[in-house]
């Protein structure tokens, strides 16, 4: 599915409508998102940030209108499952770690699909901890870990199959302020290095005044498309 389209997404009067359409969480949203972008969703608590982004990780379809991947169909695609997988690295406020298990093995969970031999798999997870700082804690549990680590660990591990876009969702929304300004350093810095596609939900105005563009939403509508310095 990978190619060199470089519109990412594309949605044209994108709707969600929940419980027989008393509940309207989209109501008609239209953007492309290029390649190499770093977006900020922003907007206040039930203003469809996240609905929108579940759409955009195949999580859920639409009602009506369309969105597609670098020109697929994401409502009609076979097996989300496999766009997940190879496509997307997801980062949650609620860190989803597994706690029988360590850093280390948290991080090649992903890979396991995969082909990659057990030697390759445990390198490049020890690798993508190395990335985020944290190889000294690489035989460490979740419950040993920090808020902060516990999202780098995470972090790492939204990485390991190589996706093409990051999506996170107020991914600094359980840590301290300082943890916070750590892991949003850490995204930005991935968004640079390695070129990828960033697509994050947040409420934090601080957070979106780093992204390159900002899609404000109100009322499940996108109300603002523009550069962070031009917000209302």
């Amino acid at each position: 599915m990978k190619n060199s389209n470089t519109c990412v997404y594309e949605a044209v009067a994108l709707k969600k409508e929940y419980d027989d359409g008393q509940v309207q969480a989209l109501r008609g949203v239209d953007f492309r998102i290029e390649q190499g972008e770093f977006v900020a969703i922003i907007g206040s608590s039930g203003c469809g940030k996240t609905t929108l982004l579940q759409m955009l990780g195949a999580l859920d379809k639409p009602s009506t209108g369309s969105l597609h991947y670098r020109g697929d169909s994401l409502p009609d695609l076979a097996d989300p499952s496999v766009y997940r997988a190879r496509e997307i690295g997801f980062v949650f406020q609620s860190f989803h770690l597994l706690p029988t298990f360590t850093a280390l093995e948290n991080i090649q969970i992903p890979m396991l699909e995969s082909d990659l031999p057990a030697a390759e798999r445990r390198g490049r997870a020890m690798t993508l901890l190395k990335s985020v700082g944290l190889e000294h804690r690489a035989q460490h549990f979740p419950s040993k870990l920090s808020g902060g680590e516990r999202q780098r660990v995470a972090i790492a591990r939204s990485l390991a199959n190589g996706p093409s876009v990051l999506l996170a969702d107020e991914p600094t929304g359980n840590l301290d302020s300082e943890n916070a300004q750590i892991i949003l350093d850490l995204l930005v810095q991935l968004h640079e290095e390695q070129k990828m596609t960033l697509v994050l939900v947040t409420h934090d105005m601080i957070i979106a005044r780093k992204a390159t563009r900002n899609l404000q939403m109100m009322d499940g509508r996108i109300v603002f498309d523009g550069t962070p310095t031009h917000l209302p």
